[in-house]
């Protein structure tokens, strides 16, 4: 899958960062940069390890500086923006192109000089690859020095003054942390200088720090005579390094092709999604198995993220073995029947504020069992979803119980239970107290799922889900349709949320069971398409609502009001084509329909983080993505549409 760029997308250091590439390590680990090689974010680093899995960070490499020389005359190929712009880094004015296949491959000219740098991380292992080719094609010997700025600190800290560095042969250490690398170039002890006033265009637009450094002490040196052309390499980890760049490069171009062969998919978006979608499926140390880590760069892996991602990124990829695995790992961890909400980082416990989670998990065993078949992994999941139901009728934590109609009502006072969560300090921007109309559509279809599966293990518990999930539909049908907007309510709460025009009524006709009446359903897709509906995703909030907010940005407190409240989400988008097609019975117009619009994602596949959909986009002109550059569900979802609709 390629993405290529010439001199007319990076003619200014601005317009380079409007892109970057995102590599993963499937640890949680990542290397991001900008197409000119530039930062535009604190979190953007060359090397950022995941010392634990998935979310335990370390940023060591900032960036690497190659620095040519040709007759006392020197270049540098470091982008870069300085606070003030007093001494911007621009070796962007001497790049050629930059390409995103299987590696970012950026190509630089200057002075005769042709080189060629490619940047591979390696499969569940914190190792980051630098392999170069050089080509000196003047008539005069050249020097190239590539020199590592370093910071060895948590992910979003800054190196400070008195921070200490030490180089030894094949590592160096600082701030308690030791990173071994090797190389075929002569090691350089440099003067040590402090790197300082790095500007993030980006963090400054957020009003996050917006200001970095970094550190420089030594160099890897190659010396080519005129006419030589030779490669070089650099490589860094946090174990001893054994392999070749060669064997690190064809592993990695050979697991990706393997990754699209068990896919089985047709289109060419279809394969950029599926590749995409590798980067979430991550180690989770605490638990030995595998987890799905929710978005890059801020986000670790939260349990309603990972029940809605898996069902994209894992079971419709073929990944059984990890599918499994994800299960099992929240398994381990529920608690009076919810799943976690949020592993916090490192070794802390986690957070069970979720209503949802659960019967996502219900949800997607269901869509496990119509992949893959596997009637053993019901059975053993069977008891922790049966006692999801059990806890959820009698109640549970965060006022999550069900009421005498057989609807689920979550959440009071300040808990937020929903995915539309946030909470600053006493101030919730989008309360949804009550009973939320997807969660009980979920929990419609976690009765009917449950009800199946009784049935298919011969467990004679099927007629008392069955009798259950008719009250709910009756109830649900009588107290969330809105006669006056021929929609669904958000929320049956008894306050004017309820009858706000948002997008989480689309679950009620995606889901595999139908809770409405098909004309409804009709009706409900329609009605969302209306006010909510742009190519790259749902607005959370109709722009007729008087607290519809346009655009998301500035202040943290500016954006958290802005966050469900108009904001475009990408993922939701997923649910809509599949009640598209869902509505329309998957005739072969309708999927000529969505296909036709979901063509309209390659936009964004080219725009910020190449290859990857973004978390959120502006409500009135979702043009830039903003949010997580590269967001789990939001690939998830979106590439379980495209193969719906193949």
């Amino acid at each position: 899958m390629n993405y290529f760029y010439g001199k007319s997308q990076f003619n200014s250091l601005r317009r380079a960062q409007e892109r970057y590439y995102l590599l993963t390590n499937q640890r949680g680990g990542y290397s991001s940069l900008s197409i000119s090689g530039s930062a535009s974010r604190n979190e953007q680093v060359l090397l950022m390890a995941a010392v634990k899995a998935p979310n335990h960070w370390v940023q060591f490499i900032s960036n690497m500086e190659e620095i040519i020389t040709v007759q006392e005359k020197e270049c540098s190929l470091l982008s870069q923006e300085f606070v003030g712009y007093t001494k911007n880094a621009e070796g962007f004015r001497h790049q050629d192109s930059f390409e995103m296949a299987d590696f970012p491959t950026y190509r630089y000219r200057v002075f005769g000089v042709e080189l060629e740098k490619r940047i591979v991380m390696k499969h569940e292992e914190n190792l980051l690859l630098l392999s170069y080719n050089i080509v000196n094609r003047s008539e005069n010997p050249v020097r190239i020095r590539l020199k590592p700025w370093l910071r060895f600190t948590k992910k979003g800290d800054m190196p400070l003054q008195g921070q200490t560095f030490e180089l030894r042969r094949d590592c160096m250490s600082s701030n308690g942390y030791t990173l071994q690398y090797k190389t075929d170039g002569r090691i350089q002890v440099d003067e040590a200088s402090w790197q300082k006033d790095l500007y993030f265009e980006d963090d400054a637009k957020d009003e996050r720090d917006s200001v970095g450094s970094a550190f420089s002490m030594h160099s890897y040196v190659y010396d080519l005579m005129p006419g030589e052309v030779r490669d070089a390499y650099v490589m860094y980890g946090l174990k001893d390094i054994n392999e070749s760049p060669s064997e690190i490069m064809e592993n990695e171009t050979a697991r990706k092709k393997e990754l699209l062969k068990r896919a089985d998919v047709n289109s060419g978006l279809a394969k950029k999604l599926v590749l995409a979608a590798d980067a979430f499926v991550v180690d989770r140390d605490s638990t030995g198995g595998k987890t799905i880590l929710a978005g890059y760069p801020f986000f670790g892996d939260w349990g309603r993220d990972t029940m809605i991602a898996v069902m994209g990124c894992c079971i419709a990829t073929g990944r059984k073995e990890d599918t499994e695995n994800i299960f099992r790992s929240f398994m381990k961890y529920m608690r009076k029947g919810i799943m976690p909400n949020m592993f916090p980082e490192g070794d802390a416990a986690p957070m069970y504020n979720t209503a949802d989670a659960s019967l996502l998990f219900i949800y997607a065993v269901q869509m496990y069992f119509d992949q893959f078949g596997d009637l053993d992994f019901v059975r053993e999941a069977y008891p922790e979803m049966k006692e999801i139901v059990e806890w959820y009728k009698k109640g549970t934590d965060f006022h999550i119980r069900m009421e005498d109609d057989g609807l689920i009502s979550a959440g009071k006072d300040l808990e937020q239970v929903t995915w539309m969560d946030i909470r600053i300090q006493d101030v919730l921007p989008t309360p949804r107290h009550g009973k939320p109309v997807e969660i009980n559509a979920y929990w419609y279809n976690a009765l009917k799922i449950l009800a199946s599966f009784s049935r298919m293990l011969h467990l004679d518990e099927d007629a008392a889900y069955e009798e259950l999930s008719e009250k709910v539909k009756e109830s649900f049908l009588n107290q969330f349709w809105n006669e006056k907007e021929q929609c669904l309510k958000d929320v049956i709460s008894g306050t004017s949320a309820d009858d706000q025009v948002r997008l989480n009524q689309i679950w009620a006709v995606s889901l595999p069971y139908s809770i409405l009446p098909i004309e409804k359903e009709k009706l409900v897709v329609e009605k969302v398409y209306a006010e909510l509906f742009t190519p790259y995703g749902l607005r959370s909030l109709s722009p007729k609502d008087p607290e519809f907010k346009s655009s998301y940005g500035g202040s943290l407190w500016n954006r958290d009001m802005a966050y469900h409240q108009g904001t475009v989400w990408a993922f939701p988008l997923g649910a809509y084509y599949l009640s598209y097609l869902k509505v329309h019975a998957y005739s072969e117009e309708s999927k000529i329909k969505v296909r036709r619009d979901l063509e309209l994602l390659e936009g964004t596949l080219q725009e910020g983080c190449l290859g990857q959909i973004a978390e959120i986009f502006d409500g009135l002109e979702p043009d830039v993505s903003k949010g997580c550059f590269a967001q789990a569900w939001s690939v998830g979802e979106l590439l379980r549409a495209v193969k719906a609709a193949e």
